[in-house]
C-alpha cells in the first residue's frame, strides 16, 4: 500500500509529495518522461511506480497540479545463473521513456541482466452488444441468433494497462549500469562493466558490441565503465565514464568498435591532493548530457563538474559537493560508504545542476550566480506550509543555531537518486525508501 501525505516547504513555497513505501522497498531509480506529466520509480524489490501529474484544478487554474499513482507493476523476478551459481537480483538499476509516438507509453527497465520493454496503455470504454458472444464472452448457439446488431463501446472506470514487449536477454556478462535511448528513437545501447551495446528496439535476440574494454589477461585490468549515455540530438556520439575520473566520447560513424574514443575528456591530478582514496573518489558515477547537448555533467564522490565539448583537458566548472568529507575518507572506507554512486540532473534550461548527498542533503548549483544551496528532504523536518530551510554543515569553530555538526551527519540517510522536471522547476528525489516530489507553488499573483 502506498501512503500519501502532503507537505508545502522548500525555497520559493512549492509543494512536497512524500510516498512513503515499506522499509524493505528502497527506490533504485527515479525518471521523468519527455513531457514531464509521468514519473516513475524502480525499487529493489523489482517493482516499477509510475505517478501521473493532475490536469490543474478549474477552481484553482493557478495552481499546478500534483502528482499522484498511476500504475504499479512487478517489472523483475529473482533469477538464478545455473551456469555460475549466482542470484539474479531483481532490483531495478534503471529506467528510460521512450519519446511518445502514439497515445501509449514505452518504457525500458533493467536489472543486472535483463532489459525490457513495456507498453502502458488506457482503457475507458467496451464494447458491447456482440451478435455471436453473449455478454460472458462464450459463443451463442448459432440458432439463436435471429437478428444483427451494431456493437457500441460504452463507457467504464479508467483502466491502466501493462503489457510486456520486449525482452532483452543474454546481451551481458557483467552486471548492466545504464542504458540510454537514442535520438533516432529506433536504437538504445546498455552499458555493463566492460562492455557496452547496441540494440534496435524491435530486436531481441541479438545486440551489437560498440565498446569492449575487457583484457585478454584480466589482472592487466585496470578500470571499468561507469555509466553511459547518447548524445540528445546527433545519434552517431555517445559518452562513456570510467572508475579513473576519464570521459570518452565515442563516434559510431568512425568505427563499429568504438574501442578508440574520439575525445578523452580527464582532469590532470594534483599532486598535492594525492592519497590513498584518490582513485576511489574521482571514479565517475554519473555522466549526463545537458539539453543542449553542448555540455556534460558528472559526478564523482566529492564534485559535480561540467565539461564542455569542445574543452577536453579539464572541466569548465567544478562545484564541492561535501568538500567537508574530505577529512572522514578513511572512516567511510570502512563502511563502504566511499563507494557509494551519486546521480545528478540538469534543470530544463540547463542553467541549474542538481545532485544528493548524505543526511538526506540535496544540493543544487547555480551556473549564473555560482550560488549554491543546501536542502534537505525529510518527513521530520517538513511541517505543512512551512518553508524548506537551507542547510550548512559545519566542520569546526563557531556553529550558527541551526548548523549540522559533521560528526552528526548521518551515512545511513543517503540521496543517490534524482531526476529534474525536463522544462519546469519539479523535482524528485529519492531519499532511501521515501519519494519527494518538490514543485514551484504558483499563485495567481505570481507571473
Amino acid at each position: 500500500a502506498l501512503n500519501c501525505r502532503f507537505y508545502f516547504p522548500f525555497v520559493d513555497r512549492p509543494k512536497l509529495l512524500a510516498v512513503s513505501l515499506p522499509t524493505a522497498d528502497i527506490i533504485s531509480t527515479v525518471e521523468f518522461n519527455h513531457t514531464g506529466e509521468l514519473l516513475a520509480t524502480g525499487d529493489k524489490g523489482g517493482r516499477v511506480v509510475i505517478f501521473q501529474r493532475e490536469p490543474e484544478s478549474k477552481n484553482a487554474p493557478h495552481s499546478q497540479g500534483e502528482y499522484d499513482v498511476y500504475s504499479t507493476f512487478q517489472s523483475h523476478e529473482p533469477e538464478f545463473d545455473y551456469l555460475k551459481s549466482l542470484e539474479i537480483e531483481e532490483k531495478i538499476n534503471k529506467i528510460k521513456w521512450l519519446p511518445q509516438q502514439n497515445a501509449a507509453h514505452s518504457l525500458l527497465s533493467t536489472n543486472d541482466k535483463t532489459i525490457k520493454l513495456w507498453k502502458i496503455t488506457e482503457r475507458d470504454k467496451r464494447p458491447e452488444g456482440y451478435n455471436l458472444k453473449d455478454e460472458e464472452g462464450k459463443l451463442k448457439d448459432l440458432s439463436t441468433v435471429t437478428s444483427l446488431q451494431v456493437p457500441v463501446l460504452k463507457p467504464m472506470d479508467l483502466m491502466v494497462e501493462v503489457s510486456p514487449r520486449r525482452v532483452f536477454a543474454n546481451g551481458h556478462t557483467y552486471h548492466i549500469n545504464s542504458i540510454s535511448v537514442n535520438s533516432d528513437c529506433e536504437t538504445y545501447m546498455s552499458a555493463d562493466d566492460l562492455r557496452i551495446n547496441l540494440w534496435h528496439l524491435a530486436v531481441t535476440d541479438r545486440s551489437f558490441n560498440i565498446v569492449d574494454i575487457k583484457p585478454a589477461n584480466m589482472e592487466d585490468l585496470t578500470e571499468v565503465i561507469t555509466a553511459s549515455e547518447f548524445h540528445p540530438h546527433h545519434c552517431n556520439l555517445f559518452v562513456y565514464s570510467s572508475s579513473k575520473g576519464s570521459l570518452r566520447l565515442c563516434d559510431m560513424r568512425a568505427a563499429a568498435l568504438c574501442d578508440k574514443h574520439s575525445k578523452l575528456f580527464e582532469e590532470p591530478e594534483d599532486p598535492s591532493n594525492r592519497s590513498f582514496f584518490s582513485e576511489i573518489i574521482s571514479s565517475v558515477s554519473d555522466v549526463k548530457f545537458s539539453h543542449s547537448g553542448r555540455y556534460m555533467l558528472t559526478r564523482d564522490y566529492l564534485t559535480v563538474k561540467v565539461w564542455d565539448l569542445n574543452m577536453e583537458a579539464r572541466p569548465l566548472e567544478t562545484y564541492q559537493v561535501h568538500d567537508y568529507l574530505r577529512s572522514k575518507l578513511c572512516s567511510l572506507y570502512e563502511n563502504d560508504c566511499i563507494f557509494d554512486k551519486f546521480e545528478c540532473a540538469w534543470n530544463g534550461s540547463d542553467s541549474v545542476i542538481m545532485t544528493g548527498a548524505y543526511n538526506n542533503f540535496f544540493r543544487m548549483f547555480d551556473r549564473n550566480t555560482k550560488r549554491d544551496v543546501t536542502l534537505e528532504a525529510s518527513r521530520e523536518s517538513s511541517k505543512p506550509r512551512a518553508v524548506l530551510k537551507p542547510r550548512r554543515v559545519c566542520v569546526g569553530g563557531k556553529r550558527r543555531r541551526d548548523d549540522i555538526s559533521v560528526d552528526s551527519l548521518d551515512f545511513t540517510k543517503k540521496i543517490l537518486h534524482t531526476a529534474w522536471h525536463p522544462t519546469e522547476n519539479i523535482i524528485a528525489i529519492a531519499a532511501t525508501n521515501n519519494l519527494y516530489i518538490f514543485q514551484d507553488k504558483v499563485n495567481s499573483d505570481m507571473h
